[in-house]
Parts: C-alpha cells; structure tokens; sequence
C-alpha cells in the first residue's frame, strides 16, 4: 500500500468519526433541551440521528416511524381505555393505584403527615385526599384540618416520563399505608399490586411509542451570530417568555406550554447572560404528546420560527441543516394527527390531562 492510500484512509477515517462526532453532539443537545423543557423523555425524539429517511433529491429528511413489531410480529390491536376523569372527581382508573385507611377515630395531622412523608418517598406522585366525617365528601387533606378525616384515600402515579413504577417501590407504598393503619388502629385496604404492575408495564410500553418532539432550527449564516439581546427581543415579541430553566415557553390561555425556543449551542438562555450571550442558532421543539391540534400547533410554531429567522437575518432549516420542504413538512404533520390518533384510541388525548401527567 502506498503512502498515498494510506494517507487518504487515515483521512477518511477522520472524516467519520468527525461526522459521528457530530451526530453524537446534535443528538445529546435534543436530549438536554427535552429535558429542560419537558423533563426526563424517552429516546423518541423526531429530529435526531438515526431517525431519517432519503427524499428522491437524495438528501435525508427526518421523519417519524412507527415502533418495529417484537418477533416480526403485528403489535396488538390497542383497547381503548376508561375516559378521561376531572381531578376534582378522584384518583383516575387508569394511571393511579389506589389504597384506602377506614378509621373509627379522627386521623391526626401527624400521622398524616408522616404517612405522607413515606410515601412520597416512593418516587412517584402522590395524592391524599381525606373523607371528611359530617359531609361524607372526599376533599384534599390540607395540614391542620386532619382531625375531620375518619378515612383517607391515598393515589400512587403509576407511569410518568421517568417510566414505570417498579414491584419495589409499589410495595414500599403499600408498607407504609398498613404500618400507618397498624398504629393508629385501622383497616388499610391495598388491592392486589400484579394488575397495577402489569398496566403500568403496558402504558409504559405505548407512551414510549408516542413520545416525540419536533423540532427545526434557525442558524445564523456563514460565520455571523445572534446577540442574546436580539433573540430575547424577537422572543417576547413573538408571545415567548423567557422561563427559569433557561427555555422561551410559548403557552396558551391555560398555561400549557406549546412550543419552546431554546439555544441551539449548550449554554441555556438565563435572564442575567442575555446580554453577553452570543450563538450560531437557537432550536424550536412541541412536545407532540403533551399538545392539543398537533398540526395547528406546528404551523403556527413554523410561522413563528420562519418570523424570527428573518428577524435575525438567519435560516430555517431542519436537524441535518437542509431547507424545510413542504413535502417533507406535510408528511410529518400526517404523523403527528397518527399519534395523536393512537392516543385518543387509548383514552389519552393528546395535551389532556391523563397526557399532561404521563409525560411530565
């Protein structure tokens, strides 16, 4: 082998691994901005490496795809589930598992607060809410008013974004309830953990499936780059708050965060940097799970982004920093109303409130 060939391999091996460099960095940036914004998501992240498909101009495009089937396998057909619950109503049948404490005697503020210390301890959200003894009615136990409650009804979150709730913490749920009901005394009723492990298993498994954000850049031409000062300004003008984990929200009129702007490089957008911050872009994300009208979403979160790219004198682009196209916009609007059909199957309409706590 000649100098030259060896050369012109070390030289493209270098080129690789500068290209899966790349890929790597872009690809942990989603991940860090999801979580600033939405909290800890699953891998299924639209716009990220490994997600693409060729367009006839043979330039990759992301895109959506559906889950791969176990086994070459069809996945099972999805049944539907109970319909969506008030919170003011109870625990909902589908995301919570639920015990009960039955006392004869008032529930004191202390043991309820240190009943509430343990279980909250099991990593998942809690909720308490007490039978008051003369109205008969559940209300949410509040500190100082325990010694109206003769029951309390305790709810465990069973799936969030951090994933399911495991046996262990289950359990530890349920010690916690009968220790407390074996003090006082009581009768503490915790019905059967298999079915709630196993459900919490199923949901898991279908958020992972639906658990997506979209995402398009905005990044500044040849070796120029945007002030802080000016993406700041653009931002509040464009209806973005600048919020405390360093993101623009954009939220509608109930304070649901749609869309949000964040810096495209590492460093997050803090009110007290602004002014000395520079970048070569800034990244739009919609969590699609978490947002009502997905499509009507995207078109106005593109809208935005297409004003404050001209703002900034910048370029609207997507994840491998090609043109956004129309064909390739309208097929991603298509499987977003999928999702979002998935979930309304599963009584988890997108942006509801079962949708609002399983991915949070």
């Amino acid at each position: 082998m000649s100098d030259l060939q060896l050369s012109l391999l070390v030289i493209g091996a270098v080129v690789v691994a500068g290209v899966y460099l790349y890929n790597w960095l872009q690809e942990r940036g989603y991940r860090r901005r999801m979580s600033q914004a939405f909290g800890a998501a699953h891998d299924d992240v639209l716009l990220k490496a490994g997600v693409e498909s060729a367009l006839t101009d043979g330039r990759l495009e992301p895109q959506l795809v559906p889950p791969e089937p176990e086994n070459g396998k069809p996945a099972p057909a999805a049944t539907p589930a109970a319909p969506e619950t008030d919170p003011a109503e109870g625990p909902d049948a589908v995301l919570d598992y639920v015990a009960e404490i039955e006392s004869d005697a008032p529930i004191t503020d202390a043991v309820v607060g240190d009943l509430s210390g343990k279980i909250a301890a099991c990593g998942k959200p809690v909720h308490i809410a007490g039978l008051d003894a003369q109205s008969g009615a559940w209300e949410d136990v509040v500190h100082g008013r325990g010694g109206r409650f003769r029951g309390l009804r305790l709810s465990l979150q069973l799936v969030n974004r951090a994933g399911a709730i495991n046996p262990a913490q289950l359990s530890a749920f349920c010690d916690a309830i009968r220790s407390c009901a074996d003090r006082m005394p009581a009768a503490a009723n915790c019905p059967d953990t298999q079915p709630a492990l196993q459900r919490a298993r199923d949901l898991d498994a279908f958020c992972a499936d639906v658990d997506v954000a979209v995402g398009v850049n905005v990044i500044a031409v040849e070796s120029a780059t945007f002030p802080g000062t000016r993406i700041r300004a653009a931002a509040e003008a464009a209806g973005f708050k600048l919020e405390s984990d360093g993101v623009f929200h954009f939220r509608n009129e109930q304070r649901q965060t749609l869309f949000t702007l964040d810096n495209h490089e590492p460093a997050p957008f803090l009110p007290e940097s602004m002014k000395g911050l520079t970048t070569r872009g800034i990244t739009f994300l919609m969590d699609v799970p978490r947002v009502a009208s997905g499509a009507v979403v995207l078109d106005q979160m593109l809208e935005i982004a297409a004003g404050i790219a001209s703002n900034l004198g910048g370029r609207l682009v997507d994840d491998n920093r090609a043109p956004l196209t129309e064909t390739g916009l309208a097929r991603i609007k298509e499987q977003v109303r999928t999702i979002h059909a998935r979930m309304d199957l599963h009584g988890i309409p997108a942006g509801g409130t079962r949708a609002q706590r399983l991915f949070s």
